[in-house]
């Protein structure tokens, strides 16, 4: 297990880096290179997430371009225990859980409003990988507390002010060696001198969705 840990962050370095070189350069457009599904079970995922998309059920949700960075990380990482602050829709979810039929993990995931709960759980129901989601409602604050690590991923995408709590919170359950993810880092300037300036912690920033903040937890 810890050689495949150790070769995924190899894996995650260099893939970071290749996006990195020549920046004068035209970067591909993603849009004109959809993701194409090995599987049945990928299709039924892929196919859900273009669903709720065309039917605008998309509130505060990830972009194609970053969520097929989650699905990378966690995959490349042989993610095992994710956790997801913000649920939303489901459509991040989803683009998790396409590693997670692979690593044959798990996603908790937070979410405060009960509309959007329950939509997330019908499109993980719909995608089927209901079986690999736990959908915790109520104030992530308060429920964070509960739970245990070790965690191999965390993903943070929910109200801005609370995004230093969430670090606080996250960065004792991430195991060394483990991803602490963040979106919409521009506006959370606090949050990109925190996650900076400690040294326990290496960050890089993903800049071709909606600004993703990729932070490695230290051995």
């Amino acid at each position: 297990m810890r050689r495949v840990r150790r070769a995924g962050l190899l894996g995650i370095s260099l893939a970071l880096a290749a996006m990195a070189q020549h920046r004068t350069a035209t970067a591909p457009d993603q849009e004109r290179h959809p993701p194409i599904a090995r599987s049945e079970d990928e299709r039924r995922i892929l196919n859900t997430i273009s669903d709720a998309v065309r039917a605008g059920e998309l509130y505060a949700n990830v972009p194609a371009a970053d969520g097929r960075m989650l699905r990378l990380l966690a995959e490349t990482t042989n993610a095992q225990t994710v956790i997801e602050i913000g649920t939303s829709t489901g459509i991040s979810g989803m683009w998790f859980c396409i590693a997670l039929e692979k690593t044959g993990g798990h996603l908790t995931t937070f979410e405060l409003d009960t509309h959007r709960a329950e939509l997330a759980r019908s499109h993980f129901s719909k995608a089927g990988v209901e079986k690999l989601v736990t959908i915790v409602l109520g104030d992530a604050h308060v429920n964070l507390r509960k739970v245990k690590g070790p965690v191999d991923l965390a993903f943070i995408d929910a109200e801005k002010s609370g995004y230093i709590d969430y670090l606080d919170q996250v960065i004792p359950l991430i195991r060394p060696g483990g991803l602490i993810l963040a979106h919409n880092i521009d506006m959370v300037p606090d949050y990109v001198k925190a996650v900076t300036t400690n040294p326990a912690l290496e960050t890089v920033f993903y800049m071709q969705g909606n600004q993703l903040a990729i932070t490695l937890k230290k051995r």
